[in-house]
């Protein structure tokens, strides 16, 4: 093969690989391994096309032969690091951020990163040091300062409160400033049992981002007339392939208790917790457009349906590297393509979760979700509509799916942890293990902004939190009005 030959094969990968066909771009990738002398572009373009499949491990491996050879690469590093933290594999995380942290000490972003990562697997303590360090260094940095309150419980009188307070009163706060900031002292508030407070800063943090990022109430009416006139078929095409893994979508409102339902499916012995994966809406809009141009689901042949559900699963497989078996997905908003999951995912469960509204739109107005995201969460009238529109949405599927929905409620979850847990591995097609029960023992990345609880064990302490502000709720239990809480 002459160098030339060689440059073309190589951009034709490259080529296959930007219109979503890895495999096609493996096969022209391997051959050119030998000839180049193990060249760190052409591993660096397998390590893509692998995690295009779906083989995260393979995917790790081939970046780290990357590294060997150019170990310099922050981008190489960055989607090394994205991968061994898919795989769990902790040390060699920590290894690749202290590895970027060398090599620019003075940044902050590498730090930051670390200290979210720890989090996440539950060393809050190496992550409080990080932040509280990175504060020292750059007080001003808002962002920090609400990163670190999602980790700890901070005493009265703790230093890194009173310049929380001083920095609020500074008049250079922009939005994103004050956002971050404001989240970060309404948990300080709660925290130190300054209740009064706290409503203070979260009107001005919520106000902050909704400013950043308004929300369009139009706009998700529109896109859910769309997707349920798109879904109205929803008899199965006979050859529609079922996936050697069977997914077991659990859903809800955010901060309703999908995260402590995921985990206790997921602390089965043959069960995956996939987290808020997203592949399924995402892998339909990429395939079929959004909501007003997606194809109806009666024009859908089994062909599209198994290019989907094929999509779906090489993205499970990269996230949990689970080939068969039961994975959870508890993907907020899902409940927009119930019929589509009904449709090219026959063995798929569907699990929803319920919560007292009072609870949700509390805990909802109290948190902080990433910016563009969730931008009804900003003002607690937009809350109520979203909550009912999302029980609208669920009783749309409830009697036109062929698969029946499993719904749950947290307060009888935290009531009766044993019965009701024993009903949702039966929903989720498996036999009843005492692990189940268990979870927090086991718990291992946690993505969502249940980073603490999910380590505890089931308890009813989080039960009726809104009666703590019951006055400050009154814009949301205006919005509900009379229609009933269950």
């Amino acid at each position: 093969m002459t160098p030339q030959q060689m440059k073309a094969q190589f951009a034709q990968a490259q080529a296959m690989i930007r219109t979503d066909r890895p495999e096609e771009a493996l096969a022209l990738l391997t051959p050119l391994l030998m000839p180049s002398g193990g060249a760190p572009e052409i591993r660096f373009q397998m390590a893509r096309a692998l995690d295009l499949i779906g083989d995260t491990d393979a995917s790790a491996k081939a970046l780290d032969d990357v590294l060997k050879a150019r170990p310099g690469e922050a981008s190489v590093r960055e989607a090394a690091i994205r991968a061994h933290t898919r795989l769990g594999h902790e040390d060699r995380v920590r290894t690749l951020y202290d590895e970027a942290i060398r090599a620019d000490p003075k940044a902050i972003k590498p730090r930051a990163d670390k200290a979210q990562y720890l989090q996440q697997i539950g060393d809050f303590d190496g992550a409080e040091t990080i932040l509280r360090r990175l504060l020292k260094q750059s007080p001003h940095e808002t962002e920090l300062y609400r990163m670190l309150l999602a980790g700890i419980k901070p005493k009265a009188g703790d230093p890194l409160v009173r310049a929380m307070k001083k920095l609020w009163t500074d008049p250079r706060l922009n939005d994103q400033g004050r956002m971050q900031l404001g989240f970060a002292l309404a948990k300080a508030a709660e925290d130190t049992g300054q209740t009064d407070r706290v409503f203070g800063y979260l009107d001005a943090a919520n106000a902050a981002q909704a400013r950043l990022a308004p929300f369009d109430a139009a706009a998700r009416d529109t896109e859910w007339a769309a997707y349920a006139r798109a879904q109205d078929d929803l008899t199965p095409p006979a050859s529609t392939k079922p996936l050697p893994l069977r997914p077991v979508f659990v859903t809800g409102m955010p901060r309703s208790g999908t995260t402590l339902v995921e985990q206790i499916i997921g602390a089965h012995s043959q069960a995956v917790a996939g987290g808020e994966t997203g592949h399924a809406l995402r892998e339909a809009v990429r395939l079929f457009g959004p909501a007003e141009k997606m194809p109806a689901l009666s024009e859908m042949n089994a062909v599209d349906l198994d290019r989907w559900a094929s999509a779906y699963r090489r993205g499970v497989r990269r996230d949990t590297g689970a080939v068969s078996g039961v994975v959870t997905d508890k993907s907020i908003r899902c409940q927009l393509i119930f019929g589509l999951i009904a449709k090219g995912l026959p063995d798929a469960r569907i699990i929803v979760v319920h919560r007292d509204p009072r609870d949700i739109a509390l805990s909802i107005y109290k948190n902080h979700f990433r910016l563009g995201t969730h931008r009804y969460a900003n003002d607690l009238g937009a809350i109520a509509a979203e909550i009912k529109a999302f029980r609208a949405q669920v009783d749309h599927w409830r009697d036109r799916l062929p698969v029946p929905i499993h719904d749950i409620r947290y307060e009888d979850l935290v009531a009766d942890a044993e019965g009701q847990s024993r009903g949702l591995i039966a929903a989720a097609g498996l036999d009843w293990e005492d692990a189940c029960l268990t979870f927090h023992k086991q718990a291992g990345k946690v993505k969502t902004l249940s980073l603490a609880q999910v380590r505890q064990p089931i308890h009813a302490g989080r039960r009726e939190a809104w009666r703590k502000y019951e006055s400050e709720l009154a814009p949301f239990l205006d919005a509900w009005g009379d229609e009933p809480w269950d």
